[in-house]
């Protein structure tokens, strides 16, 4: 799914009212009145206090749509316009006149705190204050509003995006942002509610359609996507009858040290459970027993060190080497990497140590193949980065470090975001029992196996993010956040590829019953 961004929005209108031949007017009626069908459904009628809140511009409009709609279904509607400003919109000055000739119960202005009306708990907040177009702070009593709807406890409905969150910058006030329950956006969700410091504004999303232009839709290309399985299905790659397991690569996995060799381990088998035709470990001595024994689908090669890393040298020809997951940053195995990277010309994904040896050795990233695949968490992205100011920050410098060595980044976090050519692909599978040991040495293991098979680096990144995810979503089920551990993610690898196949769910159907004779 694509991610417009707010000017491609305006576009997007302007664009469909002149290729339909409607006014921004009737676009603003299809908008507000999508939200009532989606009230009403719900709602069946209930009698449950509604308070639209609208700004004085085109989100106010929208709102003020909504509210002349269920005053005519016959709703419990209190209408109220936030005036912050003396600029009222066109569109919301025809809709203000609108609902005015539907009620005798207009709607109230708010100027100050003191007009702040009761919210009881049990009733329904609509936020229609403020959209994308926001580009300033809200004024200070502005701001106690939208604590008062936090404080009523009432459940809160934000039309198109929570009031005071912007779209493409940081938020320097929390309190200055509605907190919703749910949001309903228009023409597709906003970058803000995958982000840490962001997402928080908005418990749920959901996507209206509103009818732009379906050519608009689909050829406007946009810095940032969606990825669930629409997106990965079509990069699948079947395997063939006769298939055999030379022609799924050769992938080798470069890690460990004493005490770490379970990194190792969990990226191989999680490289063989992505599909690679063959794995090998290249470990220290200490580690050979260990992962012959658990894992005897894989060869292994080791060091001439006991404990760790050295010398990083083999006689086999890999499709795609996986490297750093628990090497350690030892001098000698510093000085092994190295001078691995100095000669290597195999694609690589580079996890943990890697990451962290690159960092103390920038000049080394010199020497990495172009689209070489970094995973690092957060702080390891720091290291590799520097520090940064707020999630719109961290996502400028990833884009200008990936573009300055041609690497894609994983910008692993509750929604990763693969980060290449200044685009943001940003996954929607995985959950917080991902927040344990080892759970990315199986991501490594699985972008590893994808490239050893032919997915291009890019596309099995993107892929890899979204399997491991899923395949944590299917394991939450059985064992729960806090008892989710990365082998578990391992085992159920097979059923995320599986499901990628499976058509959702219909309700059950209940036949009615033949009359009797």
């Amino acid at each position: 799914m694509k991610i417009f961004s707010k000017e491609q929005i305006y576009e997007g209108d302007k664009l469909t009212a002149e290729k339909q031949q409607i006014s921004s007017t009737d676009l603003m009626e299809r908008a507000g009145s999508q939200i009532f069908n989606w009230i009403d459904l719900r709602m069946q009628g209930a009698q449950v206090p509604i308070h639209v809140f609208c700004g004085i511009g085109n989100n106010g409009g929208d709102g003020l749509v909504l509210a002349r709609h269920l005053i005519l279904a016959g709703y419990n509607v209190n209408t109220f316009v936030v005036n912050c400003s003396d600029k009222r919109s066109k569109d919301f000055l025809i809709n203000y006149d609108r609902i005015k000739n539907v009620t005798k119960k207009w709607p109230t202005l708010l100027k100050c705190k003191e007009d702040f009306p009761a919210i009881e708990p049990q009733d329904i907040i609509v936020d229609c204050v403020f959209g994308i177009g926001l580009n300033r702070p809200v004024d200070e009593w502005v701001k106690n509003l939208f604590l008062h709807f936090r404080g009523s406890k009432a459940f809160t409905l934000a039309v198109d995006i929570p009031s005071g969150l912007y779209t493409d910058k940081a938020v320097t006030d929390e309190d200055a942002v509605v907190h919703a329950g749910y949001t309903l956006s228009f023409a597709s969700p906003k970058l803000v509610f995958f982000l840490p410091e962001t997402a928080k504004y908005t418990v749920q999303w959901e996507v209206l359609d509103i009818g732009l232009d379906p050519e608009f839709l689909s050829t406007t290309q946009t810095e940032v996507q969606l990825i669930g399985k629409n997106e990965v299905l079509p990069n699948y790659i079947p395997r063939e009858k006769f298939s055999h397991k030379g022609q799924f690569g050769h992938a080798l996995i470069i890690g460990g040290s004493y005490g770490k060799i379970g990194a190792v381990s969990l990226a191989s088998r999680s490289a063989l459970s992505a599909g690679a035709g063959l794995v090998t470990a290249y470990i220290p001595k200490c580690g050979y027993n260990v992962l012959q024994t658990a894992l005897p689908e894989v060869m292994v090669i080791t060091d001439a060190d006991d404990e760790k890393i050295t010398n990083i040298a083999f006689d086999i020809e890999p499709t795609v080497i996986g490297i750093g997951v628990g090497l350690g940053t030892d001098t000698k195995s510093q000085k092994a990497f190295e001078a691995f990277l100095k000669t290597n010309k195999t694609p690589l994904v580079i996890d943990a140590d890697g990451i962290n040896l690159l960092a103390k050795k920038k000049s080394l990233l010199k020497q990495l193949p172009e689209e070489t695949v970094l995973t690092p968490h957060p702080k390891e992205l720091e290291r590799l980065i520097g520090s940064w100011e707020n999630d719109f920050d961290k996502l400028e410098k990833v884009k200008a470090f990936s573009n300055k060595y041609k690497v894609i980044i994983v910008v692993k976090g509750a929604n990763s975001i693969t980060v290449f050519d200044n685009t943001l692909y940003v996954n929607t599978t995985g959950n917080p029992g991902l927040a344990t040991a080892g759970s990315g040495d199986v991501l490594t293991g699985i972008i590893t196996g994808l490239i050893s098979q032919g997915y291009h680096p890019v596309v099995a990144s993107i892929f890899g993010v979204y399997l491991h995810g899923k395949a944590a979503d299917i394991a939450v089920e059985d064992y729960g956040y806090q008892s989710l551990i990365a082998s578990y993610v391992i085992d159920n690898m097979g059923q995320a590829f599986i499901d990628l196949f499976k058509q959702p769910e219909l309700p059950e159907q209940v036949e009615a019953e033949e009359p009797k004779p």
